[in-house]
């Protein structure tokens, strides 16, 4: 189980968020995790994609590791 976290909120964020909390029919404290989590996995998507790109840019200007991948190879039916 996860550990409680306190976040103090001005009056007027927290009155919107409460707002908007209502509107979906769920409690401040069960919106702010849904933003909290869905948050969470947009960055770790993002840093994913990021660290993905770097390695395409690696292998792209580098010889040695297009030749790696170039013996790595594409599995095939025929392979296994």
């Amino acid at each position: 189980m996860a550990a409680p976290v306190s976040v103090r909120l001005d009056d007027d964020v927290r009155k919107t968020l409460e707002a908007e909390a209502r509107a979906r029919h769920m409690g401040l404290s069960t919106y702010l995790r849904q933003i909290a989590i869905e948050t969470a996995a947009r960055l770790r998507r993002e840093r994913i994609r990021s660290q993905s790109r770097a390695v395409g840019e690696y292998v792209a200007s580098s010889a040695e590791a297009a030749e790696f991948y170039d013996e790595w190879g594409t599995p095939r039916l025929e392979d296994k």
